[in-house]
């Protein structure tokens, strides 16, 4: 009954700070593979952070989104990827995605935004493709709901459905094209990464994506 005891007295500060629960540094992100972890600021993802990846159809958005969380998936880290009907599994396992740990709601029933917040207790990074224009209610309310589950929230937009928030860091793809070959196998596309903190110095780079063995490297030739 002393635990409920009005008369209680109150914990000694040195005391107090020595039983709080304390969070490592490793358990308030999330891992990054190469060449994201060389190329965004503070080498991982940081959790309950908002990432938005911005390019036209066509132009690899997608293929950057899995590139940022592959090594997440390999780490035994979950995954959920929603509101895109044809992911490209085969893509997606050439890129390092471990489809082990992938969930998958293509569809999402009723209101979207709801959908994706429902996730958040469970999965550790979910990336979404916005069927409509986000209000900037759902946007602001998402973001504030995945800080709070400390949950990565990455955000697929255009010129169409732009994210009405700021983000906390934008991969945007300039521009792409693709490497004339036998087949169309290579996109180059120039990325500028800007955002908050360190993130806050916009800046530009060269990726294939992918290249030959699958992969998204920086490319220079």
């Amino acid at each position: 009954m002393f635990a409920f005891s009005e008369n209680r007295p109150e914990l000694p500060q040195s005391l107090a700070a020595h039983i709080r629960p304390v969070t490592s540094a490793s358990a308030r992100v999330l891992p990054l593979g190469e060449p994201w972890a060389t190329l965004i600021p503070e080498r991982s993802l940081r959790r309950g952070s908002t990432i938005s990846i911005h390019a036209a159809p066509g132009d690899g958005g997608l293929t950057v989104a899995f590139g940022v969380t592959s090594e997440l998936t390999q780490r035994g880290h979950w995954l959920a990827v929603v509101g895109v009907e044809e992911p490209g599994v085969v893509a997606m396992s050439e890129l390092g995605i471990d489809l082990r740990r992938v969930l998958f709601v293509s569809r999402p029933r009723g209101e979207w935004a709801a959908s994706v917040a429902d996730l958040f207790s469970g999965v550790d990074a979910v990336i979404v493709k916005v069927p409509v224009r986000a209000a900037h209610a759902d946007a602001r309310r998402l973001s504030a709901r995945a800080r709070e589950n400390g949950t990565t929230l990455i955000v697929l937009t255009d010129a169409r459905n732009a994210w009405p928030v700021p983000s906390d860091l934008t991969i945007e793809v300039v521009h792409a094209r693709w490497l004339p070959d036998s087949r169309l196998r290579e996109r180059v596309a120039t990325v500028r990464l800007s955002g908050r903190g360190g993130a806050r110095r916009e800046r530009e780079y060269t990726l294939a994506l992918p290249d030959r063995a699958g992969a998204i490297r920086e490319w220079s030739r």
